[in-house]
Formats: structure tokens, sequence, C-alpha cells
């Protein structure tokens, strides 16, 4: 069984991640997850922070000579900010006081997560609720897609909106591969161009913006997920992971947003045989029925809210005098809404991953091909 851990703070020495259950003798391609890392941290929107890092990352177990060896994958991706920190971040002495953070920020963990762990101090919530824990799960959905590749695998990305701007237009797959020419992942030059206008008054005005983006996996076979428990369900599976992703607030599976207020007899995917194979003729499921993928497309669409870490901050309540105050501000972004579609399309690879490992398991990528080159097919 494949499994992940993550760990590190914001702020901390770097962060953290730990694979468990991955086949030996797959290829994996650093350069590769360094791009993506960069793209992650430089897309349209992003605060100064991301002018600070410059992630790569450093395995540490688990690969030798770019091969995995079926032993766990550990790996750091260094805070080079940390040094700026480290008086007030260092595991073992430190100086707690002068960073504190004593005012909540409303739509944030921080006051929620003081009374759950009896803290006196913010600051040890918002290190590690932080989205910079983000950057493992890019690099772990990144070594998933390298091995999926092997299988025909393949996802795209794109914003479909930022704010009260949407991109309604239809794509093939291939077109929104094209998505990653353009840093703020919008594929229509007009309707871009208006996007980053409103991110840039947004800006101005210490707001912050929302949006969606869509996702999409092909060459996924038929049969991964199951019916027979709600906790092996592919799309319960894949809504888990990605609202895990901070601000995320909604998720639609096909047309599923729009067939819900359509009848039954124009809802689904008429089925048909060519090729002696089986096929819709369209596909408003979105790849997924049953719990199961279907063989056709999978399509994911992520809504996302605003960053609530505003620049012209909410009231709050001062957790120490109890009275009312501004919320604390951290350095952060106008809007993630192109980076949150890099990170919720590595997110789903890693759970397709997962699962693919289930149904095809193997303690090699040799033994991993033969079970699915051997697999039942209709």
């Amino acid at each position: 069984m494949l499994r992940y851990f993550t760990a590190g703070e914001s702020h901390g020495k770097g962060l953290i991640g730990v694979i468990e259950g991955f086949p030996s003798n797959v290829h994996i391609n650093v350069d590769e997850i360094n791009k993506i890392l960069k793209m992650r941290q430089n897309s349209y929107g992003r605060g100064d922070r991301m002018k600070i890092e410059s992630d790569e990352i450093e395995f540490i177990s688990g690969i030798r000579n770019s091969k995995t060896i079926g032993s766990p994958i550990s790996f750091i991706i260094r805070n080079r900010d940390y040094k700026n920190w480290e008086k007030f971040m260092d595991p073992i002495s430190c100086n707690v006081d002068e960073k504190k953070v004593l005012k909540p920020r409303p739509g944030h963990g921080d006051l929620s997560g003081i009374i759950k762990y009896d803290f006196e101090d913010c600051r040890n919530v918002l290190e590690r609720s932080s989205a910079r824990e983000t950057a493992v799960r890019v690099s772990i959905g990144v070594i998933c897609a390298q091995f999926l590749k092997n299988f025909g695998i393949e996802s795209a990305s794109h914003v479909i909106r930022i704010g009260n701007i949407y991109n309604d237009k239809k794509y093939h797959f291939n077109q929104i591969k094209e998505s990653y020419k353009h840093e703020l992942r919008c594929l229509d030059e007009t309707i871009r161009k208006k996007m980053i206008k409103l991110i840039d008054y947004a800006k101005k005005n210490g707001d912050t913006l929302g949006g969606a983006y869509e996702i999409r996996i092909k060459n996924v076979p038929v049969g991964l997920g199951s019916y027979v428990q709600y906790d092996r369900k592919l799309d319960a599976l894949l809504a888990g992971a990605l609202i895990s992703i901070n601000s995320m607030k909604a998720i639609e599976f096909g047309d599923g947003l729009e067939t819900c207020c359509k009848e039954g007899s124009i809802s689904h995917d008429e089925i048909v045989y060519e090729n002696g194979k089986y096929k819709r003729n369209s596909n408003m499921a979105g790849g997924i029925e049953g719990g199961m993928s279907n063989g056709e497309e999978i399509i994911i669409r992520c809504y996302h809210k605003p960053i609530p870490t505003l620049y012209a901050p909410l009231k709050t309540v001062n957790i120490c005098t109890k009275q009312e105050d501004f919320a604390s501000v951290e350095r952060s972004d106008c809007t993630v809404i192109p980076s949150a579609s890099i990170i919720g399309e590595s997110v789903a690879l890693t759970v397709i991953c997962q699962e693919f490992l289930k149904k095809f398991s193997g303690d090699s990528l040799r033994e991993v091909i033969n079970n699915w080159k051997n697999s039942f097919s209709i």
C-alpha cells in the first residue's frame, strides 16, 4: 500500500516527505520535480515570500542512481528563509516572544488550533497549517506521475476562474497542456488579461481573490476504486485528498453542478461498443461511476475561497487582552489559484497512483507492469 507523510514548519529548517510502498526500479527525474516546484512558486498573484524561496528537492533515502529501490523514499525541501527565522524557530532554543502571534486571523486555523493544542501563541499553529506544506505534496505527486507515465496515464490542469471572471470554454486535453506556458495558467488570452487586471486591483487594495481550476487525467484504466464500501470509492478518495488542500471549499466531478439542475434523461453518458471496447458518447460523469473509474477522462473542478490573510486585516480578538483588535498580518499571496491548480493536480495523481497500486500491486515496476498487462479487460 502506497502511503506518505509530511512534516515541517513554514519558517522551520525545511519541509520533509516520506513515501512508503513505492515500487522499485522507477526512474525519478529530479529536474522535472524541481521544474514543477518552480511553477508552483512563480505563478501570478504570489507574494514576496516566493521571491526568497527557491524550492529544490533533496533526496535522503529510497533512491539510488535515479531509480527507486523499494525502501521508503525520504526527502527535504529546505527553507531558505530559515536563516532569517532561526532565532525564532530553532527546535531546541529560540526567542518565542518576539514573533508571537496573539491576534488570530478569521478564516484560518489560528484560534481553533490554539484552543485544541493548548497554546498561547498562534505561531505554533500557523507554521504547520500554512500552505507551504503543499510543496511536499507537489513533489510526491510528481514522483507518482513519473510512475504512472509507464502506463500511459497523463494529467493536465488549467485555471477557469479568478474572482468573478470565468472561462467557460471547453478544451481538449492537449489544449489544456498548453496552460503551463502562462503564469496565470488560463488558456484564453482575453480572459487572462482581465484576470491579471483584477488581481492587480485586489493586491493594491490589500485584498485577496478566490477562484477555480479544472484537473484532467486520461488513460486511467477501468476499475480503480470500488463500490463495495464507502471508503473505497474513487471519487470519495479524490474528494477527501483534494479538500485537504488549504482554502479549498468545493469539488465537482464532471458536469456535477450543471447536472443537478437537469433531468436524468439528459444527465448520463450513453454506452456504446466500438472496436472491441465499451465507450461513452459523452463524459458528464467525469470518468467515475459507482465509485470506480470507467475508462473515460477523469474531470475534476476545484473551488477555493480567497486567502484569509489580508493586508487590510479583519477584526478579531487579542487572545491575551480579550479586547477587539485587527488580525495579525503575515506575508501572503493575493491569489493562489494558479499555484493551487498545480497542487490539486499533484494530489489527484497521488490518489490515482495509490489506487493503481492497489489494483496492480507489485514490489517492482516490472511486476506491476506484468500485473497490469495480465489484468482482466472487457
